[in-house]
């Protein structure tokens, strides 16, 4: 069996289920009576992978945050996909926050998993490809090894194992 095996480690999410997790936050925030008369709002911009969120105050913005996470959560997307922004006063005494919504590995994690790779010890290689690194080896279970180290010791953001040959 000289075959080669192979998978690629990626960081991106479910952008259907992403639009549908703020769809029903934005929902929420319209029926729900803590909200009601407020400026508490969520936008989600698709094409630059950003999400704006608006409150009277910092705390129902988080309270807002909160109700997204948990429309994510439940909806398979990656809570931890979201990279908060800086928390800035917006018009009519309301408050705004952009955050952005994770996408790609970055070359420096990538460099890092590269080279946590090759201090594992085991017989693969790893390969820098745009926003994803490769892994090839002989062996499904160093693969395994290195998809179980990864999960424990990647980087801060959801990371995803694909295309497993």
């Amino acid at each position: 069996m000289a075959d080669n095996h192979s998978f690629d480690v990626v960081s991106e999410i479910n952008q259907v289920e992403m639009h549908n997790a703020v769809t029903q936050a934005q929902h929420e925030c319209t029926v729900r009576y803590d909200f009601k008369g407020t400026k508490a709002a969520i936008e989600y911009n698709k094409k630059d992978n950003t999400l704006t969120l608006t409150g009277d105050h910092k705390g129902q913005l988080e309270t807002v945050l909160q109700v997204l996470k948990e429309k994510m959560a439940k909806r398979g997307v990656p809570v931890n996909a979201v990279v908060r922004g800086k928390l800035e006063e917006a018009t009519h005494d309301s408050v705004r926050e952009t955050m952005t919504i994770h996408s790609g590995i970055e070359s420096d994690d990538a460099r890092k998993i590269v080279k946590d790779v090759k201090q594992l010890k085991v017989k693969v290689q790893a390969q820098i490809m745009d926003d994803k690194v490769r892994i090839t080896g002989k062996k499904v279970d160093d693969l395994q090894a290195v998809i179980a180290h990864l999960k424990e010791n990647g980087p801060k953001y959801p990371l995803q194992f694909v295309n497993f040959t």
